[in-house]
């Protein structure tokens, strides 16, 4: 993925989250672009790949709308991504993880202690933070080596904000975003923690209660409305 298509990608999502674009508004090519100071090609690249996350839907030739967010596809969609990431720490935790997997598993931890090691966000941490999170739930998976389980979440990412990526970062909140971050980085200690002990048991409830701390995302969106304007989705291309 270009990183011009990227950046077109992140800042659709984030005139959705913060209201710019609501439910039902057009959104085509040359506005954007316009709008974007971009050309035309990474934006007609960029809406296909919305509408297969979930927030946009065609409306008519080669046009899309913001679709209507409900709370319950949100829940719905991470009490799933919850249960299949679950499943999958339970597998590498009772299959056992070595070599690569392992490796890759502990680079992320490693990275991620990095970036809250100083005691606050900077500029540039929270991007640095998702590209470790994605990284740490792509090995995860791959650890549990269940096909299945990628296949399966891979379609569960189409719902909106169920990919572990979509991380909302509250701007004028950022030392609670400071602690929340870190809390979930935490959590991937811990899980890797009984991988790597075998506990199965534990790998797997950590795993869900750490997707369930995304519940906050279907609040946002009770009854149909659209996120707080304060609000900023940071989404890169991973899973």
């Amino acid at each position: 993925m270009s990183q011009q298509r990227q950046r077109v990608i992140s800042a659709i999502r984030n005139m959705i989250a913060q209201g710019e674009l609501t439910p039902g508004d057009r959104v085509t090519e040359v506005p954007i672009a316009e709008r974007l100071g971009v050309s035309r090609m990474p934006v007609r690249t960029a809406l296909p790949a919305l509408e297969q996350e979930g927030l946009l839907e065609a409306a008519g030739k080669r046009g899309y709308k913001v679709r209507r967010i409900r709370s319950a596809d949100i829940t719905d969609a991470i009490e799933v991504r919850g249960t299949l990431e679950g499943l999958a720490a339970r597998l590498a935790a009772e299959r056992g993880v070595g070599g690569d997997r392992r490796t890759a598993l502990l680079a992320c931890l490693h990275d991620g202690d990095a970036i809250f090691a100083d005691g606050r966000l900077r500029d540039g941490d929270v991007t640095a933070y998702h590209d470790v999170n994605a990284r740490f739930h792509r090995a995860l998976v791959e650890a549990g080596g269940n096909m299945a389980i990628a296949a399966a979440l891979a379609r569960n990412d189409s719902l909106p904000f169920a990919s572990a990526s979509a991380i909302a970062i509250d701007r004028d909140r950022l030392e609670q975003e400071f602690e929340r971050l870190k809390f979930a980085h935490m959590q991937h200690h811990i899980a890797v923690e009984a991988i790597l002990a075998g506990q199965g048991t534990r790998a797997e409830a950590v795993m869900r209660e750490h997707a369930n701390a995304a519940m906050r995302y279907a609040d946002m969106f009770g009854d149909g409305k659209t996120a707080p304007a304060n609000l900023q989705v940071i989404v890169g291309g991973a899973g």
